[in-house]
C-alpha cells in the first residue's frame, strides 16, 4: 500500500461529521514533536482547575489506544470502536476511499469532538502541509509549532532539509502563533520564518532553558549520584517564559540533552497560548490557571514512554535450562532516524563517562523500519561508533541482539529490516575482527519456534542477561524503532511488570 499525501479526502470526510470545534495546538517536526505534545498535555492537565485535554500522536505504541487520550488516558476501546465505525461508515457511502491514517486522525478529531475537550494538543503524523491533521480549520488553531527537523521520509517531503523544513512549517495558520523550536540545522529556522510569514503567522519565540545552579545535562548533581541499576533522577531546570516575570523552577524527568530543547518549544507553547492576542478568545481563564506553579507540575508530571525511558524487570526463572530469576535494566529509546541515533548515542556517551569504575556489558537489542533511502548502516552508525567516544579506562563490552518486530496494526506498509541486512550493515561499521563485538539474531530453528515477535525479544533479553560477566554492571538498550520498543512493553505486561510505563499522561 502506498501513501498518497492529501487533504482532499480527509476534509471530504470531515464535511460529513458534526464539525469540528475543539481549539487545538498544532506540533509538526522530525524529532522531538510527540515530547513537545506530551509536555504541553501535561501543562495544561496540572493547571487548576485543569484543563480536559485531548492528545494525539503517532503512530501508537502498544495499542491503537493509546494514540488517542482525553483527561491522560487512551481512550477505551468502546469508545474508540463506535467512533471509527462511524468513520468508516461515511467514507464507504461518499466513496472517499482514505487512508487508513486519514480513517484513524478523523477518528481522534471525531472523538475529542464528542467528548468536548477543553483543548487538543495534536501531532502531525508525517510532513505538515499535506498531513491529515492539517484539515484542522484555521480559527480552531491556538498555536502551531515546529520541534526539530532533519532528514526522514525524503521519498515523500524532500531529499534536503530545507524541503522537508518547507512541508512541516506549512501547518503555520494566518493571525496565528508560530513557535519555531531549537535545530540542528540553522538553515531550518530561515526557511520556516519564511513560511510562517507568506501564511501571515507570528513567528515567536520558545522559552529558554538552562539547568539549575547545581545540576549537570545528564543528571542533576543535588538528586545524589546515579548507578547504572535504574533511572538517573529528573534534571533541575530553570524556565524562563515571556509571560511570567520570574523563571519557572521544576524537574525535569524526560533524559537527554534534546529535551532542554523540547521543553522550550512546550514552554514557548504554553506562553503563546497564554498572551497572544489571538488565544484570547478562549473564555477558559488562561492567566489566572496557567500560573508558574502549575507549569512545574506539569513538567514534573510528564511521562513519554519509548523516549529514554528505563525500566529494571526481572526475568523469570527457566528450570529447564538452570536459569534463575535475573533483574535487567532497560533503557527503550525510540531512536529511527540517524539525527535520533545520534541523540541517543550523544546521552550514551555521557552516560557511560560518568558510570563507576566497574567494567559494562552493554547490549543493543535493536529493530528496524525498512525506509528508502535511510539505509540501516546511517541510523545504526552512531550507536557503534560509541566506544570510540568513551574516555580512556571505561570498558565497555558491546553486543547486539538483532530482531523484527510485530507488525503495527494498520500500517500494512511498514516492514521490518531483515536481521540479516543489519547484521551485515554492523559488521561494515565495524569491521575490526579484534572488537570482540557480539551478536544474536534468532535462528530458524528458534523462529520457526515462537509463537510471535515477543517470544523472540524475551529471548534476546535473555542472552542478553547471559552476557552479563560476575563483576560487570549491565545496561540493555532497546532502539531503532517504537514498534520493537512497544514489543518490550508488550512482554512487560504479559509479564505483569508493565505498572508504571505511561504514568500521569
Amino acid at each position: 500500500m502506498s501513501i498518497d499525501l492529501s487533504l482532499d479526502r480527509i476534509r471530504k470526510l470531515l464535511a460529513h461529521l458534526p464539525p469540528y470545534s475543539r481549539p487545538t495546538i498544532h506540533v509538526a517536526g522530525t524529532n522531538g514533536k510527540g515530547s513537545v505534545c506530551a509536555l504541553v498535555s501535561s501543562i495544561l492537565s496540572a493547571s487548576s482547575p485543569p484543563f480536559v485535554v485531548g492528545r494525539f500522536n503517532s503512530p501508537h505504541l502498544v495499542s491503537v489506544l493509546d494514540c488517542i487520550c482525553v483527561a491522560n488516558q487512551p481512550v477505551s476501546a468502546e469508545v474508540y470502536s463506535t467512533a471509527r465505525q462511524e468513520v468508516e461508515r461515511i467514507d464507504r457511502e461518499n466513496d472517499v476511499g482514505a487512508s487508513n491514517f486519514e480513517l484513524l486522525a478523523c477518528t481522534a478529531l471525531f472523538i475529542f469532538e464528542r467528548a468536548a475537550v477543553d483543548i487538543v494538543v495534536l501531532e502531525v503524523g508525517m510532513g505538515g502541509r499535506l498531513d491529515a491533521t492539517n484539515a484542522v480549520p484555521d480559527e480552531c488553531i491556538l498555536v502551531s509549532a515546529l520541534a526539530a527537523v532533519d532528514l526522514d521520509h525524503q521519498a515523500f517531503l524532500g531529499n534536503t532539509v530545507e524541503a522537508i523544513a518547507r512541508e512541516k512549517a506549512a501547518i503555520a495558520r494566518n493571525g496565528k502563533p508560530f513557535v519555531i523550536g531549537p535545530q540542528v540545522h540553522p538553515q531550518v529556522v530561515d526557511v520556516a520564518r519564511q513560511i510562517a510569514t507568506v501564511a501571515g503567522a507570528t513567528v515567536v519565540p520558545p522559552a529558554a532553558v538552562t539547568l539549575a545552579e547545581g545540576s549537570d545535562e545528564r543528571g542533576g548533581r543535588e538528586f545524589g549520584d546515579m548507578a547504572l541499576s535504574g533511572a538517573p533522577p529528573p534534571r533541575a531546570v530553570k524556565v524562563s517564559m515571556a509571560y511570567f516575570d520570574e523563571p519557572v523552577l521544576a524537574a525535569l524527568p524526560l533524559h537527554g540533552e534534546h529535551q532542554l530543547a523540547n521543553l522550550e518549544i512546550a514552554a514557548g507553547i504554553i506562553s503563546a497560548l497564554v498572551a497572544h492576542p489571538a488565544c484570547q478568545r478562549l473564555d477558559h481563564r488562561l492567566q489566572a490557571r496557567i500560573t508558574p506553579a502549575a507549569v512545574a507540575r506539569g513538567i514534573e508530571k510528564t511521562r513519554w514512554p519509548g523516549r529514554l525511558s528505563y525500566n529494571t524487570f526481572t526475568l523469570p526463572s527457566q528450570p529447564s535450562n538452570g536459569r534463575q530469576n535475573a533483574q535487567v535494566t532497560v533503557l527503550a529509546d525510540g531512536a529511527h532516524n540517524p539525527a535520533s541515533a545520534t541523540a541517543l548515542a550523544d546521552y550514551l556517551s555521557d552516560l557511560l563517562a560518568r558510570s563507576p569504575g566497574r567494567p559494562l556489558a552493554l547490549t543493543y537489542v535493536l529493530g528496524l523500519s525498512h525506509s528508502p533511502p535511510k539505509t540501516p548502516a546511517q541510523t545504526l552508525g552512531p550507536l557503534f561508533a560509541l566506544s570510540e567516544r568513551l574516555p580512556q579506562g571505561c570498558q565497555v563490552r558491546i553486543g547486539a541482539a538483532l530482531l523484527r518486530f510485530t507488525p503495527p496494526e494498520g500500517m500494512p506498509w511498514v516492514r521490518s529490516v531483515p536481521p540479516s541486512e543489519m547484521r551485515a550493515a554492523i559488521e561494515s561499521l565495524v569491521p575490526d575482527p579484534t572488537s570482540g563485538l557480539e551478536l544474536w539474531s534468532p535462528s530458524a530453528e528458534t523462529a520457526a519456534g515462537a509463537d510471535n515477535a515477543v517470544d523472540i525479544f524475551e529471548q534476546a533479553l535473555c542472552w542478553a542477561a547471559e552476557r552479563q560477566g560476575d563483576r560487570e554492571d549491565a545496561l540493555v538498550v532497546v532502539a531503532g524503532s517504537l514498534y520493537l520498543v512497544a514489543d518490550f512493553y508488550r512482554l512487560l505486561d504479559r509479564l505483569g511488570q508493565a505498572q508504571g510505563i505511561w504514568g500521569a499522561n
